[in-house]
Formats: C-alpha cells, structure tokens, sequence
C-alpha cells in the first residue's frame, strides 16, 4: 500500500551506512553528565546540518532550569549541558512531528564483565555490541537514516519534522525538560527507545528517595549499650516490601503483563565507619514506581505515611524516627491520549516497511522523556529498535537490521503524519 513518493524514500535508505554510523556513535563514550555528552551533541549538529536542517545548537543555563519549579531532578555531575534541535526547511502548513533521541548512556560498569572495550563496536554477523548500542543510538540512527533517505528521495514535506538530539535522559530529563522550556514543540512526538518490536505508548514513572535511619554509637564490645543502625532500618525494608506488594494490586491493562510493573527497590545501603562500632547512622537510597496516571506527590505521601507508620510501631523509631528524602530523577508517569493517530500511524507503518504484522501496543514499567512532552501537552510514543532487556548490561547489542527496519518505519511515519506536497 505505499504511494510512489513513500516507495522512493524507503529505497533510499543506506543500509551500509546504517551500520557504519552505528559504530562510530558508539565510539564516543556519552556517559551521561561526561566531557563526551557533549561531543556526541556537536558531532550529531554536524549531521543534521548536512542534512539540511535549521539547526539549534546551544549551552543551556544549568543554574535557572535547576531553580525551575518543575525540574525533574538529576544525579549526575555536569560542568554543562548542550541542547541540540534540527527543524526541516520545508512547508509550514502542515503539523510538526518531533523525532526524539538521547544521546547520554550510562556507565560501562564492570570491564571484566565485557568481551572488549564497551565503547570500542564489536560486530558478530549482523549484530554490533557496545555501551549505548540498543539505548539508545540505535535509536539515533534510525531517525537520522530516515531524514536522510526523505532527502535523497527528493520528497517534500507539507508540514515539518523536528529532531530533538538530547543529554540526561538517564538521570532524570534534564535536556528533555531545556529543549522544552526553550520553546521547541510541535503536534506529537516519536522516541526511539528500544521497544523489542512492539509500540509503547504509556510509561509507569520513578522516584528515587532516600531514607536516614539513626542509631546510637557504642563500642562493638558493649553493643548492648547501643544501637545498630542497620537494625533499626530492617522493619523499614520490611514495611517497604508490604508496601510495594499493595501498590501492584490490579495494575493498568497496558502493563499487566510485568511481574511487578510498580517496582519499589532500595538500590544503595551506607552504614558504619569503623567495624568495632555500632552503626548511628544507616542511609538508603532506592526507587519508587509511580502508577499510571498517578501524582507523584500521592505516591510520595504513600511511602513517607509508610515509613511513619513503620516507625511508629518500633521502640526505638518511635522516639528516633527516619527521615525520608526525594533526591535524584523524579520522573512521573505518562501516556499517549487514547484514541491519538500516532499509534495507530507508527503501527500501520511498520507493518507496511517490514511486510510483518502490526507491532503489538504495552507500556513500559520505567520513566522516560515521553512524560515530560506528555506534561508538555505533546503527545508522544516510543518505538525504536532494540531491546531494553540487554540495555545497561555488559552484554548490550542490537541488529542492524532492526535499525534498518526502524527507520524504514520512520520514514513512513513522518511521510504519513506531516504530508508530503
């Protein structure tokens, strides 16, 4: 069912380049917050303008978005932070689609744990390994194939499509939220998460927080006559895995099919300086899911009135009770609005690139940059190639041929939501 113009842009698409391109964006190791986050940033600025956008490329004012009412946290170190956008230059009567990408990873982690240099490609067949492979540059290779082979097809849009290239997705949104609050929008966004072949369009949020339980310091030798910190915390953990239980009754249809679509996990525990002291001191910092549609400032409440409650209950919390904190990314939920075109858009197109079945649609049990252009009143979906199975792990991959077969979708997606003249 492809028009003439659709068929010639699909035949465009560099499949080779695909591939290259792919290796060498892995190659500059983005670790979110780090000197290269900003070199990717004026690398890709390099790309989009040879592909003839309008581009924006400039330093954001860290100091005014973290005194932002609505900014949404972070936890990584930065000296500074780059937006980048491109905006096509053709017609301006038709809507603008927003094609999303982060370019900031996380931490290789363990090296032993990697085969090679994680920010060094390694190619097996038709699947490239690396830091960032799958989350999500794959995802930035697909938007940018597919700007390039609508330009070498020579079709002209009606309306317009805007890239929006940004740093911090993994701690919070940062980049997402100065793109945002810099006046860029448009009718609805695309992001190229890995989505393992399906379309999702709603996504649970987080909340990281951090509980400080106090002690009583004692000599090892007359324990007794202290107490552990670590003891007073363990009804806490308690209390938060009753809580975490309750907070996964009946979830939201598009994320029944998760084990525990709400997860609530304490990440990090810090206790004790000396190992013949009692601990007076434990710190635990962990991750709060927050239900689709939900305040996160209910969802806060429930876990500090958990917490209360829990200490209320223990001899010792009840006179030295914990305190809670919420430091970190704050990301709130956020979905597609029922019934949008876009789904339906994305899906029919991958089904018309690829010759396979319609994508299946589910949420996605982690936060994302889709509620921050939700809250923005955009609306926005996820679909890239990629899995976030391996995302984060030393084994991160992706097929070039699930990147192919991405931008081929977003190809037909963007001739099909902005039109062509």
């Amino acid at each position: 069912m492809l028009n003439d113009q659709e068929a010639a842009a699909l035949a465009a698409i560099d499949e080779d380049a695909v591939g290259r391109t792919l290796q060498e964006l892995i190659a500059i190791p983005s670790v979110t917050g780090s000197a290269a986050e900003s070199e990717m940033q004026h690398h890709l600025a390099g790309r989009l303008e040879r592909l003839g956008l309008e581009t924006d490329l400039w330093s954001m004012d860290l100091p005014a978005l973290y005194a932002h009412p609505d900014f949404p946290g972070r936890e990584a170190p930065r000296e500074e932070a780059w937006g980048l956008v491109g905006r096509s230059g053709d017609g301006g009567d038709g809507p603008t689609l927003i094609l999303q990408g982060h370019v900031d990873v996380v931490p290789p982690g363990d090296l032993a744990a990697w085969a090679g240099d994680p920010f060094v490609p390694r190619v097996t067949g038709d699947v490239v390994h690396g830091r960032g492979a799958c989350d999500m540059k794959a995802g930035l290779v697909a938007h940018l194939a597919a700007l390039a082979a609508i330009r070498a097809a020579g079709v002209r849009l009606r309306g317009r499509v805007a890239v929006h290239f940004v740093v911090g997705e993994e701690d919070g949104g940062l980049g997402t939220f100065g793109t945002l609050r810099r006046g860029h929008g448009g009718d609805a966004c695309l992001i190229a998460e890995p989505t393992a072949g399906t379309v999702i369009t709603a996504n649970a949020g987080a909340l990281t927080f951090r509980l400080t339980v106090p002690g009583k310091a004692a000599h090892a030798s007359s324990r007794e006559a202290g107490v552990s910190a670590i003891d007073a915390y363990l009804p806490l953990h308690r209390a938060l895995a009753r809580l975490e239980e309750a907070r996964n009754h009946a979830p939201d249809p598009l994320l029944a099919e998760y084990p525990i679509p709400y997860s609530l996990s304490v990440g990090t525990l810090r206790c004790g300086d000396w190992a013949s002291s009692v601990p007076d001191l434990l710190v635990a910092e962990g991750r709060l899911g927050v239900r689709l549609g939900e305040d996160p400032a209910q969802a806060r409440a429930e876990l500090e009135r958990c917490v209360a409650e829990a200490c209320a209950a223990d001899p010792w919390l009840r006179e030295h009770p914990a305190t809670v904190g919420w430091p970190g990314g704050q990301f709130a939920s956020g979905r597609l609005p029922a019934g949008h075109p876009l789904g339906d858009t994305v899906a029919g197109a991958y089904a018309d690139a690829t010759g396979g079945p319609r994508p299946r649609e589910r949420g996605a049990t982690y936060g994302s940059d889709l509620r921050l252009y939700a809250a923005a009143g955009i609306p926005a979906l996820q679909f890239g190639p990629g899995d976030i199975a391996v995302a984060h792990s030393a084994q991160e991959h992706v097929s070039v041929r699930e990147v192919v077969a991405a931008a081929r979708t977003v190809v037909l997606t963007v001739l099909r939501t902005v039109g062509t003249k």
